[in-house]
């Protein structure tokens, strides 16, 4: 897995400071997760490919998180893309989109999938053989999902050196990477475990868009390895993430340690801090291993 962050910044864009978006490296897969205001842009900038995104997940209707979604899907049909795109998003999401089409008289050459989301339960939105995504419901101000990305167990390897040694039939191999116990060619049966290894480590992200302190997610992002949570206010404006339903770093910070997950990124920062040093200072005085998301970021999970 590897995570580029595009834009980590709360409310207006400026010139040094983009707001939320970033792309996820899964798999062979490119998921963009939430789209503000600059995304193409930023896309272009750290030259990462258009056509590679078939997915895009939006965890809210505010601004900062779907106001660059239209322009992308119309210079995807400049591009003259042909591959589907598939926008998950709130109940609305649709509606916002296509009237802006509409009234543009600029309907995709390219089919628009919209995965209309309202639930306030974990809900499966994807899946393929090697990756799912789950919906993390939160606690914002408006109906606001994170997501939960999990890579799934791949093929075990096969010690071909020892099955050639035990004249393991070759027609074997692939049915023994799936888990099979080998044949040999005379009739033996070989415990699967004999001749292979372990597959790599699974990995997980969980990225929790905007939401107040709310530790009901714990339990279904427990031991992820990365957990990016919004930190838009420190404790001195403790008041004001209470009113507006955001969370401070040490918030965050709470949640990773009671989630016990491997690393807490901080993002979505209020303009008013000039040092966001002061937001890694204040989670690590609740959780360790702690990394300040920054725009054009790269992290290897």
């Amino acid at each position: 897995m590897k995570l580029t962050i595009l834009g980590c910044h709360s409310a207006t864009p400026r010139w040094d400071a983009n707001p939320t978006a970033q792309v996820l490296e899964v798999k062979g897969h490119l998921f963009l997760i939430d789209c503000a205001e600059g995304t193409q842009v930023q896309l272009r900038k750290f030259k990462i490919k258009f056509s590679r995104i078939r997915h895009v997940f939006i965890s809210h209707l505010h601004g900062d998180h779907f106001f660059g979604l239209i322009g992308l899907i119309a210079t995807f049909r400049l591009l003259g893309r042909e591959a589907e795109l598939h926008i998950y998003g709130p109940k609305g999401i649709k509606e916002a989109i296509t009237l802006q089409l509409k009234l543009g008289a600029s309907w995709t050459n390219y089919p628009l999938l919209f995965h209309e989301l309202d639930s306030k339960e974990p809900t499966l939105i994807f899946e393929d053989e090697k990756v799912s995504v789950t919906t993390i419901p939160l606690n914002h101000r408006v109906y606001t999902n994170g997501f939960l990305i999990r890579e799934k167990p791949g093929e075990r390897g096969l010690d071909v050196d020892k099955a050639r040694s035990l004249n393991v039939e070759m027609s074997y191999y692939r049915k023994i990477k799936g888990g099979a116990d080998a044949v040999t060619k005379d009739g033996k049966i070989i415990p699967n475990a004999q001749i292979t290894f372990d597959p790599e480590p699974t990995k997980s992200y969980a990225y929790c868009s905007d939401t107040g302190y709310f530790p009901q997610i714990v339990d279904q992002i427990k031991e992820v390895d990365m957990l990016y949570h919004e930190a838009t206010f420190q404790e001195d404006h403790l008041e004001l993430a209470e009113k507006t339903k955001h969370s401070t770093a040490k918030q965050a910070a709470a949640i990773a340690r009671k989630a016990a997950v491997g690393t807490l990124v901080l993002g979505h920062y209020s303009g008013r801090y000039q040092d966001l040093e002061g937001f890694r200072t204040e989670a690590r005085e609740i959780f360790d291993n702690v990394v300040l998301s920054e725009d054009g970021k790269v992290i290897e999970i």
